[in-house]
């Protein structure tokens, strides 16, 4: 891409967007600007210009995104047909298995939900299409990872936040790599409350009738009743079993 061909402001405009999330759902300028790390006068004219086009609102001191925002996101759902048929497939899963079932995609060091069955919250945050939760601590995250080339994978490792959500949390990472290499050897990923204290999953990669990894589908239990070492007995083969019929409809 030519530089004249980039777009600065569009980019600042877009990053101040993803500053707001589950624990920053109300920010003053002051705050945003912390956040993106962009200069207090850049961000307020963002969030002035997303006000007045009915993307946030402002109530003199706090911004806030407005419903008219998730057009943004629906443009890739309605655009893209994966999650209207994995949803399905999904919803048959998380019957048989009793919890709640979930693909997503990655996207840059983190995981993007783009379809979910919920049979139970497991998490204190809520998960639906379009949330974030970090690569290197997610099974389907380690998935993604493992389908990388090891540089590649090596990279997004690099640029992530490596830090400690639980004391059961791997973030050393040489590792990482290695567990990387064994999810890429077994062909699935075991989370054991690595993400959050009482959450376990385990994860596949769904693949096209090319061989293509084109999500990562799992299953995530509370650690009370399903402990990490029962994982791969109890949901392993409803999750190949999944995988199987996905790939022949998946192009």
């Amino acid at each position: 891409m030519r530089e004249t061909d980039f777009v600065s402001g569009f980019a600042r405009g877009l990053t101040v967007i993803e500053a707001f999330g589950e624990t920053q759902q109300k920010l003053t300028i002051t705050e945003a600007a912390k956040i993106t790390g962009l200069d207090r006068a850049t961000v307020r004219r963002s969030l002035l210009t997303l006000s007045e086009l009915g993307y946030a609102d402002y109530d003199g001191k706090f911004f806030s995104l407005t419903p008219k925002i998730l057009r943004l996101g629906h443009a890739y759902l309605s655009a893209t047909p994966l999650p209207a048929i994995v949803q399905p497939y999904l919803d048959q899963l998380s019957e048989r298995a009793g919890q709640s079932a979930s693909a997503s995609v990655l996207d840059g060091t983190e995981i993007v939900y783009i379809a979910r069955a919920s049979q139970r919250r497991v998490m204190s945050i809520s998960l639906m299409p379009g949330s974030r939760l970090p690569a290197y601590c997610a099974s389907m995250g380690r998935v993604w990872l493992a389908a990388l080339p090891e540089p590649q994978a090596r990279d997004v490792l690099a640029r992530s936040d490596l830090k400690a959500n639980t004391p059961y949390t791997r973030t050393d990472t040489e590792e990482l790599m290695a567990e990387i290499g064994r999810v890429r050897h077994q062909g699935y990923a075991i989370i054991d409350q690595e993400l959050e204290i009482g959450l376990c999953s385990i994860a596949v990669p769904l693949q096209n009738d090319r061989n293509q990894i084109v999500a990562a589908l799992n299953i995530g239990a509370p650690a009370a009743h399903v402990p990490a070492a029962e994982m791969v007995e109890r949901y392993l083969p409803l999750l190949k079993e999944t995988q199987a019929a996905l790939r022949i409809v998946l192009r």
